[in-house]
């Protein structure tokens, strides 16, 4: 067994960073405290409020949160379930049942009854509490019985009398041949659990199955009329043996591979100290480069300052010099008071002697007069720096290497018309400036010329997110993309190429139709009409004696609220793998007519000439061009029709042993192609656009998609198909 204090990491809760306190299971599989939750809603609900606020009247009283009564909690605690915070029914304050996970990050809606539809994880509450125990080794669970200071230890706890007993107590209250012996009792501790799990849906009633779809326990209410009716379950020992068996063989794998997991948290270990490593010389590199230039930028520095310097004191030298000059020609100072002293002389031979070199003088004085000029330029120009180069250049310094390439999502990623790719970054990688999406036609041979897009890659405008669009892509082509990155000017390597097929027709749109035949009784539509599901509820279980041997209930038809009249078309959708049985394809407005008008609850399959069934009545009239071509899908699994003169059946992933190879595995898109006036449809694989089977069929009037399901079953829209008519 592992020591119970080695596990603590696995205990703590990942809001409050604190040990579990009453954890409940959200519908992602993630515990959360109770207490944790109800604050995150209450924040919601207060963001909510605050959102809406301004449209409310003012002065309204702001509504708080209620919290439960002690009661309730304490009732719903033995139940098994804990309640949510309550909302006044008709308040105005908005009801938010819609919490991030902090396991996943993923929205989690807990639907109209909040909290008290999560489901308490006692299983995790008994570790905590053998974790808090061995964490205080030294402190004794006490007698509730005994009264101090004669409080002796307890030895045993009773859970069904929720309370702690020591030897001579426990004797006293539960005495042999009385009902209370029978209680079920454990070792010493404070954590005390119903000893049956009751469904928080149906307080009354125990849980007795498992939701394999929603991965909770359920009761039998829940899966007769209620949100799990539709859903595949199966009995509590059957899902307990299971998932013990799962885990059992997960741990017993793990322990088996304790030495390689040794030997790998060993290369963890040494890579973590090659980590600090490189890190320590990757900063003393970085600081050295910078070192160099800053001595660099220093060195300029100081050989700029000196060669202004040097400059400004030659020019003030220059200037100075000249003002004294311009000094010496005012009156009675300098040259012109010295001039004034030389006319004094009355010798001729002297005055000659002293003039001549002075009328020079003067004469430069007179000429400078004429033509003032500074003996200097007082402006610096040729000293100012341009440094925007550089500095774009400093700014354009790449710290980070090359970017890793991303990886194009091939399960985010659709292509139509139009491709939209959408791709992902590494998670340890550095933000990017942009990416470049590239595309190309795929060449089939090297002597196909399709001018220039054949082999030619060709590049999108410069992508800021995580996806891009590509518009007019040629249809039943395939295409290559691939993506890159750019970081600091430098380009990542590109992605791995990935291929699409587009489909052999342009992209039909269109929404189910909530008025033609739209059975309201077992079908249920979403509010954007791009999703159908079908439910067995009351209706069924009325027609339930009408249900004999041979016969079966008629299926629930949804059709497509535009129609066909001519042209290629294409839609692709989404059947559920739980679905008992969903018929898709095409059918005209006058087989829908007869459809509709024409209900049979109680009809043989032999009547629908794609049933399945091997009848001889059945391929005498499938060779016959009908006005509608439905395939049956269910279970996980494509029915292929019987091969006829005028269809063709591609069987590539057909299991070997399958008799005439006309049983598939079900797809996880679907596409249907209807050339209108080829009077033909075509079924595809829509992620690999693989034929699956093709037919004619009988055009003569305006054409729908056509869906009919029984039983369990959902089908969808691609959203590509449902956007435009949903932008209008």
């Amino acid at each position: 067994d592992v020591p119970i204090k080695n596990i603590e990491r696995e205990l703590i809760c990942p809001i409050c960073k604190e040990l579990f306190t009453h954890p409940l299971i959200l519908p992602c599989q993630h515990s959360v405290c109770h207490k944790c939750v109800r604050e995150l809603l209450m924040l919601n609900h207060e963001d909510s409020f605050d959102a809406g606020s301004e449209c409310s009247m003012p002065g309204s009283p702001r509504s708080r949160v209620p919290s439960p009564s002690m009661e309730r909690l304490d009732r719903l605690v033995r139940s098994g379930s804990i309640s949510s915070p309550g909302w006044r029914r008709g308040s105005v304050t908005p009801r938010v049942t819609t919490i991030p996970c902090p396991g996943c990050q993923h929205d989690i809606d807990l639907g109209e009854r909040g909290i008290s539809m999560l489901f308490r994880n006692f299983t995790l509450e008994s570790i905590v509490e053998r974790y808090r125990q061995a964490a205080r080794a030294a402190v004794a669970i006490m007698c509730n019985i005994c009264k101090p200071p004669q409080q002796q230890e307890a030895t045993k706890s009773c859970m069904d009398c929720k309370a702690s007993y020591c030897n001579e107590c426990f004797k006293l209250h539960h005495p042999w041949g009385t009902p209370k012996a029978q209680h079920e009792y454990v070792g010493p501790t404070t954590n005390f659990r119903p000893k049956v799990l009751m469904c928080p849906e149906h307080e009354m009633e125990k849980v007795n199955m498992y939701c394999e779809v929603c991965r909770r326990p359920v009761c039998h209410l829940c899966k007769l009329g209620g949100s799990h009716a539709n859903h595949k379950v199966t009995t509590m020992s059957s899902a307990y043996k299971i998932l013990k068996e799962k885990l059992a063989k997960s741990i017993h794998y793990l322990i088996s591979k304790e030495d390689q997991v040794r030997t790998q948290i060993t290369g963890l270990d040494l890579l973590i100290s090659q980590t600090e490593e490189n890190g320590q010389l990757a900063e003393r590199q970085a600081n050295e480069h910078f070192e160099r230039l800053f001595e660099t930028l220093q060195e300029r520095k100081s050989e700029m300052l000196r060669s202004i310097e040097q400059s400004r004191n030659r020019r003030l030298d220059h200037l100075r010099a000249q003002v004294e000059e311009y000094q010496g020609m005012l009156e009675n100072s300098g040259l012109v008071g010295y001039a004034q002293e030389v006319l004094k002389e009355t010798d001729q031979s002297c005055f000659v002697q002293t003039a001549k070199q002075l009328h020079t003088r003067i004469q430069k004085a007179t000429e400078s007069l004429r033509t003032f000029h500074p003996s200097a330029d007082p402006c610096f120009d040729e000293f100012v720096l341009d440094t925007s180069r550089e500095e774009t250049l400093l700014k354009e310094m790449c710290f980070g290497g090359v970017p890793d390439p991303p990886l194009i999502d091939l399960s985010s990623s659709k292509v139509y018309n139009e491709a939209s790719i959408c791709w992902r970054l590494s998670d340890d990688h550095l933000p990017t400036d942009h990416h470049v999406l590239e595309y190309r036609r795929w060449v089939q041979s090297p002597s196909q010329e399709d001018g220039e897009d054949s082999g030619v890659w060709r590049a999108t405008d410069r992508v800021y997110g995580p996806s891009a669009v590509v518009c007019d892509l040629d249809p039943n082509s395939l295409y290559a993309f691939r993506v890159r990155s750019c970081r600091n000017s430098m380009f990542s390597p590109y992605s791995p190429e990935v291929t699409f097929h587009t489909p052999p027709a342009p992209s039909f749109g269109f929404l189910f139709s909530d008025k033609c035949g739209f059975s309201t009784e077992r079908l249920i539509l979403n509010k954007r009409r791009d999703t159908v599901e079908n439910v067995a509820g009351m209706a069924f279980l009325l027609a339930a004696d009408r249900v004999q041997t041979g016969s079966y209930i008629g299926l629930d038809y949804i059709i497509g609220d535009t129609g066909i009249s001519q042209g290629r078309h294409y839609w692709a959708f989404k059947v559920e793998p739980y679905s008992y049985m969903v018929k898709v394809g095409v059918a005209s407005d006058s087989k829908l007519l007869e459809w509709f008008h024409n209900p049979r609850d109680t009809s043989s399959p032999r009547y629908d000439h794609d049933s399945g069934h091997d009848s001889g009545s059945e391929d005498t009239c499938y060779e016959l061009s009908q006005p509608f071509t439905l395939l049956t899908l269910g279970m996980g699994k494509l029915f292929i029709p019987k091969t006829s003169s005028s269809s063709s059946v591609s069987t590539a992933n057909a299991p070997p042993g399958d008799p005439g190879n006309r049983v598939l595995p079900l797809p996880q898109r679907l596409g249907i192609c209807l050339d209108y006036d080829a009077c033909r449809v075509y079924f595809y694989d829509a992620d690999t656009m693989r034929c699956l089977y093709e037919r004619q069929v009988d055009c003569s009037g305006t054409m729908y998609p056509a869906f009919g399901l029984m039983g369990s079953g959902k089908v969808q829209l691609e959203e590509f198909i449902t956007a435009k008519r949903l932008t209008f």
